[in-house]
Order: C-alpha cells, then sequence, then structure tokens
C-alpha cells in the first residue's frame, strides 16, 4: 500500500494505490500540500481496467496484453481523478499538448494518427522556446478568463511531459494528407471529435457537467482542421495559423 499526495491543474489529490509502482509514476507531481479530494484504489478496479484493455485489443483484432497489476492500477487511479476532477471545471482531453513561448497547442486525434510525431516537429522547429506539456492525457482546466492546459504523469509510452499549466492558445484536429494546410473549424463541427477524446463519464450529471465545459471551452478556445505531412514545414504552418488568429 502506498499514500501519498499529487498536485494536477492546481487541485491536490491524495492517493492511496495498492502498489509502490504508482508513487514512483507520478514523482514528478508529488505535493506534500492537504489534498482537495482521495481516490482509493481496489482490486476490483484493477480488474476492470484489465478487462476493459482486453475487449479493446479484441474488437482491433490484436492479442491480449499482458499488463502487469501495478501499470493497471495507474490508469485505475487516472480513471478516478479524471471523474473527480469534473468539480474542479477541468477535463481530461486525449492530444499531444506543447507549449511555445508559454503558449499551449493541442493535437488531438484518433490513434495512431501522428499527434506525438507532430510535436515533436514543433521542438525540431522551436528548440528551447517549446516545452512538452503532455503526450497523451493532459487536462484542460476551464475557468472564466480562459482555459488552461496541465501536465499530468499519464504521457504516453514514451513519458513525456511538464509539470506545468499554460493558457491554451488553439486546438487542432490533425489529420494526415499530401500537402499541409490549416483553417479555423466551426465549433459544432469540431465537437463530435472533442467529445470522442475526451474522458466519457458513466453517469448522467458527470456528462452533463463534461458537456458544459466542453461548450465552455469552445468558447474560449478556437479550434482548427489541420491537414498534414510530417516534413518539418507541417510545425511552421500549423503554429502560424494557431499563433497569428
Amino acid at each position: 500500500m502506498a499514500n501519498f499526495n499529487i498536485s494536477l491543474a492546481d487541485v491536490c489529490i491524495h492517493v492511496s494505490s495498492l502498489f509502490p509502482f504508482v508513487r514512483v509514476y507520478c514523482q514528478d507531481y508529488l505535493t506534500e500540500d492537504a489534498p482537495d479530494f482521495s481516490v482509493s484504489i481496489k482490486q476490483a478496479d484493477i480488474d476492470f481496467e484489465r478487462e476493459k484493455a482486453n475487449r479493446e485489443y479484441e474488437a482491433e483484432g490484436l492479442p491480449r496484453p499482458d499488463f502487469h497489476d501495478a501499470y493497471l492500477e495507474t490508469l485505475a487511479v487516472y480513471r478516478k481523478i479524471a471523474k473527480e476532477m469534473l468539480r474542479y471545471d477541468t477535463i481530461l482531453l486525449h492530444g499531444s499538448a506543447i507549449a511555445v513561448d508559454e503558449e499551449g497547442f493541442l493535437f488531438t486525434a484518433v490513434s495512431g494518427t501522428g499527434k506525438s510525431t507532430h510535436t515533436r516537429l514543433w521542438r525540431d522547429r522551436f528548440g528551447d522556446r517549446a516545452v512538452m506539456v503532455n503526450d497523451d492525457k493532459p487536462l484542460l482546466r476551464i475557468r472564466d478568463d480562459g482555459v488552461w492546459v496541465c501536465g499530468t504523469p499519464w504521457d504516453g509510452k514514451h513519458r513525456i511531459s511538464t509539470n506545468t499549466m499554460v493558457r491554451l492558445k488553439g486546438i487542432a484536429i490533425l489529420t494526415r494528407r499530401e500537402h499541409n494546410s490549416i483553417r479555423p473549424m466551426p465549433a459544432a463541427m469540431a465537437l463530435p471529435t472533442i467529445l470522442q477524446q475526451s474522458h466519457r463519464p458513466q453517469n448522467t450529471e458527470d456528462v452533463s457537467k463534461t458537456l458544459e465545459l466542453i461548450d465552455k471551452m469552445l468558447q474560449h478556445v478556437p479550434v482548427y482542421l489541420l491537414k498534414c505531412n510530417m516534413d518539418p514545414e507541417a510545425a511552421e504552418v500549423s503554429y502560424q495559423g494557431m499563433h497569428n488568429s
């Protein structure tokens, strides 16, 4: 059993986990501050994550993954955190988030489209001006003065994130094309993808809260359709399209 506190999106969370691995996984986000809420994991939560992973892999025609319990517990912890964070006007959105000169940009799409590859092009293009916020599952804190994208330990297979919060300048829905282009998308057109890539709660109250927060987010942050290849030019096209709007 491990008990520790982490800070995500300016919210302090007490975690009670079965395996010490979870504390190590979250080590860059540990804090001694008093918690705003707590999550506790049972073996049933880990079993749920294993069954969910098995169903998803089988649906894609892949062999069942051999995830160990300690790793699955990290997923169970984040699932419970994402649910509670709705009370703090914060949602989880699957994507790769990067900051340039302290402006945040988030790229979202279905898995395998090239989100991480695209933000790597940004790091190559902007060097020290660029900071990876989170490469897989950032949190978005939605405030009256704007939206803030926040690092988390749940940062993808390459484990790339920074314990930081930056104002979100734009969201790009990424698609692969031969030539690079970017254009604004109406919020109504972007909504289905945003919903698909966000954490999907189970009960009606949380669904309503999630929809309310996404609607507010789309009032603050423009969304773009980014068609791109993986040439270095793609980073410049997408940055100029969002930064200069």
